[in-house]
């Protein structure tokens, strides 16, 4: 089903490529597919010392370029760096859904693509969320039918399916088409290429039975479509400097923030015990990344599917801040957002923090930090 045919989903996706002075977000109705519960840490807080809060409430994807929380949670990585305070996870679809969570109070913390959360800051006049930290870099793809493209000028007229409208796939590829000149309305989609605005869960029958053409989408469902016979026309990676981007941060609430430092502080802990466990065991942490997205969906991705799309994501600690502007500047050119002033976007000082404790060197917020 796609994301604008349901009022709710509608009025979350234009509120999300609205200009600088729309209003936040604060529904709480996250849609038909975006609210699932995630399973609780299996190693649940039993004699921990308990922070803060009695319980942090985080968002992310069932997608594995949100991998360390999939693994973190499913491993109780996380769980075990909070103590006495419980984890209580919830999946989403897409992120201007987890930022509607969010701004609604209904999550603490979330893992999110850049777009929405610029798109928070901004409408928020920067007072929304703040990024705290880095999660995974490239893992996104155009990848098409070949027998209808088999370049890039094969696109026109064809129908390309991003995950929502605003969010991170959708801006890159509208930015990418005006690379090309080619002109599609931001809102309707409708141009010299059809944009169709469609959950990840439903992509891969909407390509089998020939509703879409290809997709700009991230991992799993990219090496869902492959393994569906698509060819991959364009790997996003490739079009960046050192071909890094990042495509998953951590976000807070600047309530939550305020309020539970030492929590955050734990999360964060949790994010790079995670994020370390998984650079240094591929194999198990591939097969753990299975068994969470299986304990999500019902449904474990194929090995071929799972071999294909793990080496192209890089997880990572540093949140690439660097890309974030540029990311923020194609929004622009797209037409999905007026010029953000991101200036205090980012509190990195906990992370720094967990990091120097771990004897790593400290990562930058490329000037568009708090201080």
């Amino acid at each position: 089903m796609s994301v604008l045919r349901t009022p709710a989903r509608r009025r979350l996706a234009v509120a999300a490529a609205l200009p600088l002075t729309a209003l936040l977000i604060t529904s709480c109705g996250y849609g038909s597919k975006a609210d699932k519960s995630a399973a609780a840490s299996p190693a649940a807080s039993t004699g921990g010392k308990k922070l803060s809060a009695d319980q942090v409430r985080i968002g992310y994807f069932p997608n594995l370029t949100h991998a360390t929380a999939l693994v973190g949670v499913q491993r109780g990585i996380f769980q075990k760096d909070l103590g006495g305070t419980q984890l209580k996870g919830t999946t989403f679809n897409a992120g201007p859904s987890e930022v509607e969570a969010l701004n609604a109070g209904s999550i603490d913390i979330g893992f999110i693509g850049p777009s929405p959360a610029i798109n928070a800051y901004t409408q928020s006049g920067g007072k929304s969320l703040r990024i705290i930290g880095g999660s995974a870099s490239g893992g996104v793809k155009l990848v098409v039918n070949p027998k209808k493209i088999t370049s890039e000028s094969d696109l026109k007229g064809k129908k390309i399916a991003t995950p929502q409208l605003g969010n991170t796939q959708d801006v890159a590829f509208l930015n990418w088409l005006n690379t090309k000149g080619w002109k599609v309305d931001p809102q309707s989609g409708k141009g010299a290429v059809s944009v169709v605005r469609e959950d990840n869960s439903v992509t891969v029958d909407a390509f089998k039975t020939g509703a879409i053409d290809g997709a700009w989408v991230p991992e799993p469902t990219a090496s869902q479509l492959l393994g569906e016979g698509g060819k991959t026309l364009i790997d996003e990676s490739d079009l960046w400097p050192g071909k890094k981007f990042v495509i998953t941060n951590i976000v807070v609430s600047q309530s939550f923030l305020k309020a539970h430092p030492d929590v955050v502080q734990a999360v964060l802990k949790g994010s790079v015990d995670t994020n370390k466990w998984i650079n240094a065991n591929e194999d198990q942490a591939k097969a753990s990344a299975n068994d969470a997205l299986k304990s999500l969906s019902g449904k474990a991705l194929k090995p071929s599917v799972l071999d294909s799309a793990w080496p192209s994501i890089k997880i990572t600690d540093d949140p690439l801040a660097a890309t974030l502007q540029a990311e923020a500047n194609h929004a622009v050119t797209a037409g999905l957002l007026k010029k953000p002033d991101l200036k205090g976007i980012y509190d990195l000082d906990p992370l720094n923090k967990v990091l120097a404790s771990e004897g790593q060197p400290a990562v930058s917020d490329a000037g568009l930090g708090t201080h």
